[in-house]
């Protein structure tokens, strides 16, 4: 193989990985190293294919991208609009689906309507303050929380959360309702800038044979 240099690969760990490896390996990338559950390996590679794995926390995959430290990255949408780094986006992978809310108790809504200053309990500050300042244009006081959420309106500490909604069971069984959707997330592929040049044609093909598996043409 003429390429010598390795395309390396940040996946989320936990789920979006595994989907990850799966949808790779219908293109026929395969990390085998990667199964075994017992290896204390940090990076996992692919030598007939030049290419490397490393799993790492969901909020660094960015980081390791803008830096090129991996040349592609996979991790939610909430993430990568959290984190605001240096990436290009270039494809929606479909799974991990879920929404970025604003949830809090029914009667919370009034202060949404009313652009009352209220203040926001989440895990999602700059996500937070871009909605709240740039799209509804309501002035609030945010509150970084790493925990549940949910807790905050219950005992008092804001008035609404920003938060992930998947099936939103956890919601109902504390009295909270989705009051509006911030957006709608999944898991998304990132890529290096740098690394969009160098390897254009490596990533581009990568990308085309990803699209057609994602469409169900291959």
């Amino acid at each position: 193989m003429k390429d010598t240099r390795y395309l390396t690969f940040a996946l989320c760990k936990g789920r979006l990985a595994k989907q990850t490896l799966e949808l790779l390996e219908e293109l026929g990338i395969t990390c085998e190293e990667m199964k075994d559950k017992d290896s204390r390996k940090l990076i996992f590679v692919n030598e007939e294919l030049k290419l490397k794995f490393f799993l790492s926390k969901g909020p660094d995959v960015p980081t390791y991208v803008e830096y090129g430290a991996a040349d592609i990255g996979v991790v939610g949408k909430d993430t990568i609009l959290e984190a605001g780094k240096k990436v290009h986006e270039v494809l929606d992978l479909g799974f991990g689906k879920c929404r970025m809310c604003v949830c809090g108790p029914a009667d919370a809504k009034k202060y949404l309507e009313n652009h009352e200053l209220i203040r926001v309990a989440t895990k999602y500050p700059n996500i937070a303050k871009d909605y709240f300042y740039n799209t509804r244009h309501q002035t609030v006081e945010i509150i970084k929380l790493n925990g549940s959420i949910e807790l905050a309106p219950i005992v008092g500490l804001s008035e609404v959360i920003v938060d992930i909604v998947e099936t939103g069971s956890t919601l109902k069984e504390n009295g909270l309702v989705v009051l509006d959707e911030v957006c709608p997330l999944s898991a998304r592929m990132i890529v290096n800038p740098v690394s969009m040049r160098l390897e254009n044609d490596r990533i581009k093909e990568l990308l085309y044979k990803l699209r057609s598996i994602l469409k169900g043409e291959a």
